[in-house]
C-alpha cells in the first residue's frame, strides 16, 4: 500500500491505495463517487472521464498514485449539491441527450473540456471529431451534439453574468 494524496471535487483526499490502483476504482470503490463509470476497461469508451488539474481524462488509464497533488473533478463536483445544474449537465437535460445514462457523465465531463480547449461557438462537425473517444449505445449522437453546443452557449452566458457582477 502508498499513500496518495490530492484534491477530488474541491475537497482535500489522503488514502492508502494498492499501486495498481487505478483512479476510477479509487473514485468508484474508496471515495463511492459513482457517477464515474466503468464501460469498457480498454479506455474506448470515455464513461469514465474526469476532469485532472482542467484536463479531461479517461480515469481508467491512469493510476491513482500518478496524481499525487492533483486536483480531480468529477461529475459529483461539477455543480453544486444544493444548487441548480451546470449549464451542460442543464443543456442535456432540456435537449435529451441521454437515454439510459451511462455514458452521460463522461459525456459531459468530455463537453465541458471540449468548451474549455475550443470555445463556446462549436459546429455540428467539431463536436462529433471530439466526442471520438465517447461511445454511447442508445442514442444516434444527434442530441447530445444538440445538447453540447446549447450547453456551450449556456456556459458563455452564464460566464457574461459572472463577469457583470
Amino acid at each position: 500500500m502508498a499513500a496518495v494524496s490530492l484534491t477530488v471535487n474541491g475537497k482535500p483526499v489522503t488514502t492508502d491505495v494498492d499501486p495498481r490502483t487505478l483512479l476510477v476504482q479509487l473514485l468508484r470503490e474508496e471515495l463511492r463517487l459513482t457517477g464515474t463509470h466503468v464501460g469498457c476497461d480498454t479506455s474506448q469508451c470515455g464513461a469514465c472521464v474526469v476532469h485532472v488539474n482542467g484536463k479531461a481524462v479517461k480515469s481508467c488509464t491512469v493510476l491513482a498514485l500518478q496524481l499525487e497533488g492533483a486536483q480531480v473533478l468529477t461529475i459529483e463536483g461539477l455543480a453544486p449539491t444544493d444548487g441548480p445544474l451546470h449549464p451542460m449537465q442543464e443543456a442535456f437535460r432540456e435537449n435529451h441527450g441521454l437515454q439510459c445514462g451511462y455514458c452521460t457523465p463522461g459525456m459531459i465531463m468530455t463537453a465541458v473540456d471540449i468548451v474549455r480547449r475550443k470555445g463556446h461557438e462549436l459546429d455540428d462537425r467539431t463536436i462529433r471529431e471530439e466526442l471520438e473517444g465517447n461511445i454511447c449505445r442508445c442514442t444516434g449522437y444527434h442530441n447530445i451534439v444538440k445538447a453540447i453546443a446549447a450547453g456551450a452557449r449556456a456556459m458563455q452566458a452564464g460566464a457574461a453574468s459572472q463577469a457583470a457582477e
